[in-house]
């Protein structure tokens, strides 16, 4: 007890020397007016102090380098990361290799084989008429052209190819491109930027997909070739929406669907285009030389005016039997492609010999037209052939040279539905000389479609090879699909 009082007594001085600090005259002094008591100055302090902390850098203990043989260590037991994922065991495409031209019939391992793999509309590989004019170009011009065409690339014959495909489908101008592929993805971003506004066909191929994607528009997809789906979607988008009227719209599909065979109503399309006042960007790749009464495409199979369409693309490696693209339209249209379409400006132009042979193939098709009669008969006549399939039902359209087999009943599992159709396509080439492909889907494609069996059907193919197709694929999947029917 006496021990404790001599604290006490301590503590009471000090709390008392403090609170006559709090109510010395200084612990009250006036600021421009202002009272200003003990406690604010100590509290002012303190945060102050706290800030000053909290400012200052951690603390960190040198540190001790490493000696050679612990930076050994650490390398040995580094394993950088792979460049890209492991393909996964199934994903691997081994697709056959052809060892002569891939006309209605070529040649896989040394076997001739019937091929309905290959889009060769027209029968127009291995021509003598454009295979002659090749050899003229290549004699003339060589092989490649060394540069774009706005830098020392552009060729007499790519200008009168350009004025050949405008004349043919009755177009102010044409642009050419050198890949067919790059053509549709290379279009879009040059006409649709940020902002804008698309509404594609959800069964577009991956071409155009690609081109939507690098255009960073807002993209809404409609239903597959459903015309009420797509009169819904641009009522949703313009109905009471004052911002769409002052934005660029459009509508992207293509003629003849790569993932189905379907054909594009374009009567009904131009129609909801002119009521929504959206601008129509269509895809021919497959019915350029295909479509209408002189292979025309799908204006002239609809009776459209082609200069409803405010944009066409086609790549000439199908009906044509060439290589490279096109884009055409209004001389305004074209000339905003030769400075910004990267396609176009950033690669080599079209090899000359290859817009020599898109000529002829033109020429050929005005000359022949006969040949599209010719080519519709063999689609009606496969057609027929393939009715009635075990497990398989054709998709596509009467018209179109894309005949799609899909299965009448799916797994549930695209990879399950695609292992299936690879196998029927396996057993046709091995055991009955039958060349088919099934469509198959990269990872980097969105299309939700099924899966099926393409078939490319060719005006140069013969009774006797739709025959010997149609009963190679009936026996062989009344086999394989026997327990998924």
């Amino acid at each position: 007890m006496d021990m404790a009082l001599p604290i006490v007594n301590a503590t009471t001085a000090v709390l008392a020397r403090v609170s006559a600090a709090f109510n010395a005259p200084l612990a009250r002094a006036v600021v421009f007016g202002v009272h200003i008591d003990g406690h604010l100055v100590v509290e002012g302090l303190l945060i102050a102090v706290i800030v000053f902390q909290l400012s200052r850098k951690s603390y960190k203990p040198p540190k001790k380098p490493l000696s050679e043989k612990e930076v050994d260590e650490l390398c040995d037991e580094w394993e950088p990361e792979p460049l890209c994922p492991p393909i996964k065991e199934g994903a691997r495409i081994e697709a056959p290799i052809l060892e002569s031209a891939a006309g209605p019939h070529t040649t896989i391992d040394g076997k001739e084989v019937v091929n309905f793999a290959s889009a060769n509309y027209l029968g127009l590989i291995g021509n003598e008429k454009i295979t002659d004019s090749c050899v003229g170009s290549l004699e003339k011009y060589g092989v490649g052209s060394c540069g774009p065409r706005g830098f020392y690339g552009t060729i007499d014959v790519h200008l009168d190819c350009e004025a050949k495909i405008a004349n043919f489908l009755g177009t102010p101008d044409s642009i050419l491109y050198s890949y067919g592929i790059s053509t549709i993805f290379s279009v879009i971003p040059a006409f649709c930027k940020k902002g804008d506004i698309i509404v594609a066909d959800e069964g577009v191929h991956w071409a155009v997909q690609n081109g939507l994607y690098l255009s960073r528009s807002t993209v809404v997809y409609f239903k597959h070739n459903d015309m009420a789906s797509l009169a819904s979607t641009l009522e949703k988008l313009t109905r009471r929406n004052k911002r769409t009227e002052n934005i660029r719209r459009y509508i992207v599909v293509e003629s003849i669907y790569q993932n189905s065979g379907q054909i594009a109503p374009l009567d009904e399309i131009i129609k909801l285009k002119e009521k929504y006042r959206f601008r129509v960007i269509l895809e021919e790749s497959h019915s350029f030389g295909v479509l209408g009464k002189s292979g025309r495409g799908l204006a002239e199979h609809y009776g459209v005016p082609i200069d409803k369409i405010d944009i066409i693309t086609a790549g000439m490696g199908n009906a044509l039997a060439t290589d490279g693209g096109f884009c055409t339209g209004s001389a305004r249209v074209v000339d905003h492609q030769r400075l910004s379409s990267a396609g176009y400006v950033f690669s080599a132009s079209l090899p000359p010999y290859l817009g020599t042979a898109a000529v002829s193939a033109v020429n050929y098709l005005e000359e022949n037209p006969s040949v599209l009669a010719n080519l519709r008969s063999k689609v009606a006549l496969l057609h027929k052939g393939l009715a009635g399939t075990p497990g398989l039902e054709i998709s596509s359209h009467l018209l179109s040279p894309i005949v799609f087999l899909k299965l009448k009943k799916s797994t549930g599992s695209l990879t399950t539905d695609l292992d299936l159709l690879e196998t029927i396509a396996e057993q046709a080439l091995r055991e009955d000389s039958v060349y088919v492909v099934a469509s198959k889907r990269s990872t980097l494609d969105r299309c939700k479609l099924p899966v099926g069996i393409r078939l490319f059907v060719s005006a140069g193919h013969t009774e006797s090879d739709i025959s010997k197709v149609c009963s190679s694929l009936k026996r062989i999947s009344a086999s394989v699909l026997s327990d998924h029917s």
